[in-house]
Parts: C-alpha cells; sequence; structure tokens
C-alpha cells in the first residue's frame, strides 16, 4: 500500500488505512465531528501563545534596526562594518545551537522549554537598552542568539506533535506571519516608544530593547502556564480526547507503534540525511537571506528611498510592506493545507522575489522601490512555514523530526548570517550588490524546488514498483528495528 494514508468519509466517519509496525493493514475509525472539536481545542489553547512567543522572538531580534536610524551607533560609537558585525554575532550562536537546542527541547518538553527561552531572550532584549559600547552589543547580541535559538525549530516541533500533516502546514503559518507582524508592530512601537522622554532610566533608542524585552519577560512567564507538552498532559483535554489526539497523529507515521519515541542516534541521522531535509534545507537557506536582510535592513533601504523624512516617518513607511506580506503569509499556508501540498507553493513564491529585486537592480524610482518591497515580503515570509512542514512530512518518527526540522533551520539560518553582510556602507544607497545577491537566491530557491518535484514524482514510482519485493525483505525484522526504518520503509512515500 502507499504510504500515505486511504482517507474515506461515510456518515461522518472517517476510515483509515494504515501500516502497523509489523507491516499489517489496520483499520482505525474516528469520528469527524469529534476530531474538529479537539481540532478547535487544540487551536484554542495551544496556538495563541505559540504566536504571541515567536512574535516577542522575532521582535527582540529585528528591534536593533528600529534602534540603528534612531542613533545606536553613533552613541555606542560603532563605525564601518561595526553594525553588520553585531548582527553577524547574534548568527554565529544561533546556528550553533539550533540543532543542539532542539534536540533540547525534545528532551526537556516544548511545555517548559520555550517559555523559558522566551524569557532568557527578553532577558537579552532588556540588557541591550543599557550597554555603553559596541563590545557590550556583540556580546549581549551572541547570548541573544544562543536562546534564541531554540524557538523556530522548538515550535515546529511542537507542533508536529499535535496535527496532521496536512493540518500542519496552515498551523506553522499561523505563527509565521508573525514575521511579517513583528516587523509592522515593532515599526509601530519604536514609533510610539520613540515619543517618550524615557523609561526606567533610560532614553531614544534605548527605550526600544528596555520596553519590548521586559514585555517579552512577562509574556514568556505566562507561557510556562498556558503550554502543555503533548496530549497526554494536556488537563483540558478528557480522556478520550487524549487518545484521539495521539492516535490520530499516529495513523499518518509508517511503520511507528507510537507517537513519541526515546531519542535514536540512527532516527537522529536519518532525519538529517533525508534527502528532502537536505534540499529544503538549502532552500531556507536562499529564504534567510533575503527575509533576515530584508527584516533587519528594512529601516535602511526605507531610509535609502525618503533620505528626507523624520525618523518616526521612516518607520511608519516599513509597516505597509509588512502588511501586505502578512496576508500572504496567512493565504499560501492555508492553501498547502487545504491540497496537503507544499512543493509547488515554494516554487511559486519565487518569481514574487525575482520580480522585487529586478526591480530594486533596474530602477532609482522612489515608487517602484517601495512596490518592490511589497513583492519581496509577500514571496519570502511564508516559506519558513512551508520549509519547516515539509520536511516534517517527509519523516515518520518523533526523533527523526526533531532533527530535520532542526538541521532545517540551523542551515536555513546560515542564510541569516549571509544576510547580514548583504547591504554593506559602501554599496549605498541603491545596494547593488545586496540586491544582486538576493535575486540569486531567489532563482535558486525557484531550480532547487522545482527540480526535487520532480525526483520526489519520479522516485515515488519506483519506491510502488518495488514495494511488494522490499516489503518481504523486512518481514523477519523486530518491531523496533522496522520502526528505525523510518523514511527507508517500503511503504513510505515522499509526500509533496
Amino acid at each position: 500500500m502507499s504510504g500515505d494514508l486511504d482517507i474515506k468519509a461515510d456518515m461522518g466517519t472517517e476510515t483509515k488505512q494504515v501500516e502497523t509496525a509489523e507491516g499489517a493493514s489496520q483499520e482505525l475509525v474516528y469520528d469527524k465531528a469529534a476530531e474538529g472539536r479537539l481540532r478547535r481545542k487544540i487551536d484554542l489553547m495551544i496556538l495563541p501563545t505559540v504566536c504571541i512567543l515567536y512574535l516577542c522572538c522575532f521582535i527582540d531580534r529585528a528591534n536593533i534596526g528600529n534602534a540603528r536610524i534612531a542613533g545606536m551607533e553613533k552613541d555606542l560609537g560603532m563605525v564601518g562594518y561595526d553594525y553588520n558585525a553585531a548582527l553577524s554575532m547574534f548568527y554565529a550562536s544561533y546556528i550553533t545551537f539550533e540543532l543542539p537546542a532542539n534536540i533540547l527541547c525534545k528532551i526537556v518538553g516544548p511545555g517548559w522549554f520555550l517559555p523559558l527561552l522566551t524569557v532568557l531572550f527578553g532577558a537579552c532584549s532588556l540588557a541591550c537598552g543599557y550597554v555603553t559600547t559596541g563590545p557590550q552589543m556583540f556580546a549581549v547580541r551572541f547570548l541573544l542568539g544562543v536562546f534564541e535559538a531554540g524557538m523556530l525549530p522548538g515550535v515546529a516541533y511542537y507542533l508536529s506533535r499535535w496535527y496532521r500533516r496536512s493540518e500542519l502546514t496552515v498551523r506553522l503559518g499561523a505563527y509565521s506571519i508573525t514575521g511579517p507582524l513583528a516587523g509592522a508592530f515593532g515599526a509601530l512601537m519604536a514609533s510610539g516608544i520613540l515619543k517618550l522622554d524615557s523609561f526606567a532610566g533610560v532614553s531614544s533608542w534605548r527605550m526600544i530593547f528596555v520596553i519590548e524585552g521586559v514585555a517579552t519577560i512577562v509574556l514568556g512567564l505566562i507561557g510556562f502556564a498556558t503550554l502543555t507538552d503533548r496530549p497526554e498532559t494536556a488537563r483540558w483535554l478528557t480522556a478520550e480526547q487524549k487518545h484521539l489526539a495521539e492516535e490520530r497523529v499516529r495513523s499518518e507515521r509508517v511503520g511507528q507503534t507510537k507517537v513519541l519515541d526515546k531519542i535514536d542516534k540512527k532516527k537522529l541521522l536519518l532525519g538529517i540525511r533525508n534527502p528532502i531535509t537536505m534540499s529544503t534545507a538549502v532552500i531556507f537557506l536562499f529564504c534567510n537571506i533575503t527575509v533576515q536582510g530584508l527584516t533587519i535592513f528594512m529601516p535602511t533601504i526605507i531610509k535609502s528611498i525618503y533620505a528626507n523624512y523624520t525618523v518616526i516617518q521612516q518607520q511608519l513607511y516599513t509597516v505597509p510592506p509588512y502588511a501586505f506580506g502578512l496576508v500572504v503569509t496567512f493565504l499560501v499556508p492555508m492553501f498547502a493545507s487545504i491540497y496537503d501540498r507544499r512543493q509547488i507553493f515554494i516554487i511559486m513564491s519565487a518569481p514574487l522575489g525575482i520580480a522585487g529585486y529586478i526591480i530594486f537592480l533596474a530602477t532609482k524610482n522612489t515608487t517602484a522601490r517601495y512596490a518592490a518591497t511589497f513583492l519581496i515580503a509577500s514571496s519570502s515570509f511564508s516559506l519558513g512555514a512551508l520549509t519547516n512542514a515539509q520536511v516534517s512530512a517527509n519523516v515518520v518518527s518523533d526523533t527523526a523530526r526533531s532533527s530535520a526540522i532542526g538541521f532545517n533551520v540551523m542551515l536555513g539560518n546560515i542564510g541569516g548570517l549571509i544576510s547580514t553582510w548583504s547591504f554593506l556602507p559602501f554599496d549605498g544607497p541603491n545596494y547593488p550588490i545586496g540586491n544582486g545577491l538576493n535575486l540569486a537566491t531567489q532563482t535558486g530557491t525557484l531550480i532547487v524546488a522545482s527540480v526535487m518535484l520532480l525526483w520526489m514524482r519520479r522516485d515515488n514510482v519506483k519506491k510502488a514498483r518495488a514495494e511488494e519485493e522490499e516489503l518481504e525483505k523486512i518481514q523477519g525484522l523486530s518491531a523496533e528495528e522496522q520502526e528505525d526504518l523510518d523514511w527507508k520503509h517500503p511503504s513510505f512515500r515522499w509526500r509533496e
């Protein structure tokens, strides 16, 4: 049989034919109404907290861009490439701790781990408001990267414990919209904060870090009370709902007898070595050169377009592109979930970014260049949800999923490190090198995603032809050995 589920709707129930660990077919019947009520309850209890915590994460990472145009560099004595170096310090630690953090998230439990990280990176943001030199800012940004490293992969991994493959993409989209939302909201907050005379003994750009850091710490503390690790420990689910929550997720995992397995080195490596994980991580790397660059340098880009405007006006001009990107970032994962397809939507996102950067390179007209920021924002932010959903869909076990998502985000954020050096002072005010680099990454996304879609379809045909013979070869393996096959199980198919 196929590795995907055979789903039949009849009289308000769903009947699913799934593979057990021994390769036998088992019929599982669900009440669709009961499952709908469960899904809505999970959405209500899990998604708001996750979205708010990730919003804090993105704001605390990006607020340095708002502080920059409000006088931070001059006050700290930062010159030349010091600003780029401060950004790089964040990504140096962020990339290093990405994969270990997601494995630690599995060990500790997301319900405790994610709120703890939020409190810690909130404290780092707060500390940024009290630094007095460039090197001190470098050090605090390095610590910020350590504590933020586990958030993006941790949230994606956490949601995969609760949702089916087709449901996961739109939920990842729900928290991914916090990226453009953070850009818009952060700019509005910065504009409002800069109108204050002082706060907690600081003034000017320092208030941005202090006020947003305090808010993050408070929300992180609230997260300890509102997040729970997994369905089994959720006090707000009945016994029947807990069973349904686990069974519906397990039913999509070929050859698995349980949703949460113990950490296994073999499956950790399978999650990383998965062809879809590796190719999707390259796409996410390309994506992050654009997303992180846009997030950090958007105020600088807007300043180059509207050089004669006030600082507050420049801050406010960064809001509309983010707002437009927010809408697209929600709609694209929603349609990807409806059709249970991710790869084609990854492919479709690239042309908008390509068009945007061609405009940046082709004209100095301010109206056209500002319009280009809308195209770029709409093309990139949704890829965070799509790529993490894609690697999650193409592994089987919980352990492999934690390493696959961790690797995707880790490699992806090398793109974030590259982005910190994409818009350099000597390249301004039109930044042809930075825009050319981003045009190349958008084109790379289109090529890699298209090639991998063709490869998946071709390999699935080969797998189907050889399935019966391969199933006979594993009949003598124990249930545990068959679980360890993960995506190499004969009945597994690549999910587009």
